[in-house]
């Protein structure tokens, strides 16, 4: 059989890639400028303000049942047309309820509605990436497509924290920046419906594997333990990441940090992330060093966690929350494609989208009752208590540390593939076999 990569796999991975982008900034619109956004909808409280968050995860969850249907029988150009549908409508009925509505407040249930629609178009596109790193990459480069495509989706987050604090200074602008979120979201998700559906010919021998059918490889799946490892920590790492991207602003600015600064300490969060994995990626494309990766970034997470408790401070210090960003960033960043294909690695030959939802929906699922929780734990007391300031979270930060730090040891417990081949096996062994031919 002829192996053979094709250029055109980077258009399909750029249509990945500039669909998480547009969808994740469309999670993240309205946390960036949360107290505007209150005062424009006319809301009590920004509790609300932060479902428009929370309501994205529980549909991310809902529709990826779904999304590992269309992918495993119909392929990767229906479920990217579908996202696409799904992005173009939910953003403009963004824009109706904030445009439309009584004393020129805008409907917030329409809004809402608008981002339940996103949610149901995220796992589309984030479900897919290992799915189409596996079908047009090689061993040698599937970390780092998955990792470009699946990044995209913080990526996003970073533009909305950097941007749209700028795009509404005020709470009068919100509408104007619901608008331009729209027009941008409409452009690549119009390009993703050229978008390639599979190789002429495998791009390597794992890839030609006939892989299992749905429910066989739930089976699989089921009985793998040291898959239902990384499920957990992927789960509680992921779920702490989205919460606290989203409440951020919420964090930093009873310290007296203003809404600018905040975005500031989220974009290094997510900027240094990127720059980490792309540096980080390539290498651990040649070198496999899946387990070490994880045993090294892993702790470092539950610290950098348990570090933030301690980081804002009165008056503002932008110092330590950047520094300690950083360092979670590039832990975070870097390991996320490396747990998705290492999962994929551990229960080959069952197809990669069911591991990729399963551990995504475990992430969106703890994202969501994190923010719940954390949102609850806010200090409301007039005046705040034990010398911290009113509206803070410090009891959230407490609660986020320790369950990072507790469930950080389970990464020492991840084993090697002890029973079949895994995908890299299948590679080398046609590699060693097409070289003893040509000798």
């Amino acid at each position: 059989m002829i192996f053979q990569v094709y250029k055109r796999r980077w258009a399909g991975l750029a249509v990945l890639m500039s669909m998480n982008t547009v969808i994740s900034w469309g999670w993240l619109t309205f946390a960036p400028v949360s107290k505007d956004s209150k005062e424009y909808f006319g809301l009590s409280s920004l509790t609300p303000i932060n479902w428009l968050s929370t309501v994205v995860f529980f549909a991310y969850i809902a529709a990826s049942p779904l999304v590992v249907y269309t992918l495993n029988q119909r392929g990767i150009k229906l479920t990217i047309w579908i996202a696409s549908a799904l992005t173009i409508l939910g953003f403009w009925i963004r824009y109706v309820g904030a445009t439309v509505g009584n004393n020129g407040t805008g409907t917030f249930g329409v809004v809402m509605f608008g981002q339940v629609l996103i949610g149901f178009a995220q796992p589309f596109v984030l479900n897919a990436p290992t799915y189409f790193s596996d079908l047009w990459f090689t061993s040698q480069g599937r970390i780092s497509a998955t990792a470009l495509a699946s990044l995209a989706n913080p990526f996003g987050a970073a533009i909305g924290q950097l941007v749209n604090p700028f795009l509404a200074t005020k709470a009068s602008e919100i509408p104007n920046m619901v608008l331009y979120t729209a027009i941008i979201a409409t452009v690549p998700s119009l390009l993703a419906l050229l978008i390639p559906s599979a190789p002429p010919t495998p791009s390597c021998a794992s890839s030609a594997q006939k892989k299992l059918a749905l429910k066989q490889s739930l089976r699989v799946v089921a009985r793998c333990k040291d898959f239902w490892i990384i499920f957990s920590l992927f789960a509680v790492y992921l779920g702490f990441f989205n919460a606290f991207s989203s409440l951020i602003n919420q964090i930093l600015e009873p310290y007296g940090y203003t809404p600018d600064q905040a975005g500031y300490v989220g974009a290094v969060l997510i900027v240094v992330g990127l720059i980490a994995s792309a540096i980080l990626s390539p290498i651990f494309d040649r070198t496999h060093a899946f387990l070490l990766a994880i045993r090294i970034q892993i702790p470092l997470i539950g610290l950098c966690y348990i570090a933030w408790i301690f980081a804002p401070t009165t008056p503002p210090n932008l110092a330590g929350p950047m520094v300690i960003c950083a360092v979670l960033g590039a832990a975070s960043f870097s390991l996320l494609p490396l747990s998705l294909e290492y999962a994929i690695e551990q229960t080959h030959p069952v197809s990669p989208e069911v591991t990729s939802t399963i551990l995504w929906m475990g992430g969106q699922f703890l994202g969501a009752i994190f923010l719940i929780i954390m949102d609850a734990m806010r200090d409301k007391a007039k005046g705040g208590s034990g010398g911290r300031p009113e509206d803070n979270m410090w009891a959230a930060m407490v609660f986020q540390g320790v369950i990072a730090g507790v469930v950080a040891p389970a990464a020492f417990f991840i084993k090697k593939r002890k029973v079949g081949k895994g995908r890299l096996e299948v590679d080398q062994e046609a590699a060693a076999a097409a070289t003893r031919i040509s000798e």
